[in-house]
């Protein structure tokens, strides 16, 4: 077995009614004031938000709110979240929303601990390492992201397009207060987009050249068939608790680096991804399946056994020859993708079919001008991402 640390410090408060210990938890660490962050009306159409502010008031505890959080969180909000936190002395960070609203928090926590620097300029470019951050925590609205237990953000540049994640143990939630059933109102596509999410987190992990952590792989194949089993009564029923309390428990466990024990994040095709979102604002979990199937037919003679090994697990496909044992796994996933109504191609996107010279720019950005690769398995070169975004452009 390779070695590996792992380190998951959130606390997580699962199931029904889970949010109403928010302000009662909140308030054991000592706070004063909440920052609450929040994105759409969404939660003021069901009166989650203002359930959660009551409890707050009944808690003894001062609160500030601000609203409209938008998919692709972006870097100007943050700024304005800063200000205001700043402003109204508020010592805890609670979001309440999905992966856009947390990752927002996350930053707004780190900004307001750090306030001599700049949130993008000096701490999302990786000029200043902060070392101290705002104690934040979530009530989770969606399962996707797997924001709520963490250690990533990402954030949008909107001035100048660029999409950008940070990865520090800082950005770990002190507790996510998660019940399935505030998922139940959701639309169908950002369930779906959610789903394509909590795969690609897991996929992104999966595929790596130290494969010998035998643990690792029955955890993400596991997650893998649990997902794709609970999809389609999660998508289908509007409050099936079954289904989305095993899609919104898996959110957590793919994205808090269980299944990926003993490797390292590949997340080439987060990075593909986030270049469509950047530039064309799409949703994240519909760029990821855009590229997925790309990414895979592009790289998967990197190791061709370990593609084999996927399709016989996820779609029972046993075949002698490895080779097309890979292409008709990949070609199972891409179908799959499509029967929860992901796109696989820009058209489908909704972006259209892009011009050449869209396409070096997505490449530029990914690659920062071909001055760097892009992941692992199989490191992207920028003619290798110019060559992707090319079989994806139909």
């Amino acid at each position: 077995m390779n070695s590996f640390e792992y380190c998951c410090s959130t606390e997580i408060i699962f199931g029904k009614d889970a949010e109403k210990k928010a302000g009662s938890k909140i308030k054991s660490y000592g706070t004063d004031k909440v920052l609450l962050v929040y994105g759409g009306g969404s939660v003021k159409k069901t009166g989650l938000l203002n359930a959660v502010c009551t409890d707050l008031k009944e808690q003894g505890l001062e609160y500030a709110v601000i609203g409209g959080v938008k998919p692709n969180p972006v870097v100007s909000f943050v700024r304005d979240g800063i200000k205001l936190a700043q402003r109204e002395k508020v010592n805890f960070v609670l979001a309440v929303g999905g992966g856009s609203v947390i990752d927002t928090a996350k930053a707004i926590a780190i900004g307001l601990a750090n306030n001599s620097y700049d949130i993008w300029d000096d701490i999302w470019q990786n000029k200043v390492k902060p070392v101290k951050t705002t104690p934040m925590g979530c009530i989770l609205t969606l399962a996707a992201a797997g924001s709520e237990t963490s250690d990533s953000a990402v954030l949008t540049n909107e001035a100048t397009g660029q999409k950008r994640g940070l990865g520090t143990v800082l950005n770990r939630p002190k507790v996510a207060f998660m019940n399935p059933e505030l998922t139940y109102s959701a639309p169908r596509f950002q369930i779906a987009c959610g789903i394509g999410d909590i795969l690609m987190h897991t996929l992104e992990r999966y595929f790596d050249k130290n494969s010998d952590n035998c643990m690792t792989d029955f955890i993400a194949e596991g997650l893998l068939k649990n997902v794709i089993h609970f999809s389609k009564d999660a998508l289908a029923k509007d409050h099936d608790y079954l289904s989305r309390s095993e899609i919104m428990y898996c959110g957590s466990l793919s994205h808090c680096n269980l299944t990926g024990l003993g490797r390292r994040k590949d997340f080439s095709v987060h990075k593909l991804g986030h270049e469509l979102s950047g530039k064309f604002d799409v949703a994240h979990g519909a760029s990821l399946t855009t590229m997925w199937a790309v990414w895979a037919r592009y790289s998967y003679k990197t190791d061709v056994k370990r593609f084999a090994r996927l399709a016989k697990v996820l779609w029972d496909i046993n075949e002698s020859d490895e080779v097309k044992a890979a292409l008709g796994g990949i070609d199972k996933m891409e179908a799959y993708f499509h029967s929860i109504g992901l796109p696989v191609n820009f058209t489908e996107l909704g972006i259209g079919v892009q011009s050449n010279e869209i396409l070096e720019y997505l490449a530029d950005m990914c690659t920062d001008y071909g001055k760097k690769t892009v992941g692992n398995f199989k490191p992207i070169t920028r003619q290798d991402a110019i060559n992707m975004y090319k079989m994806a452009n139909h």
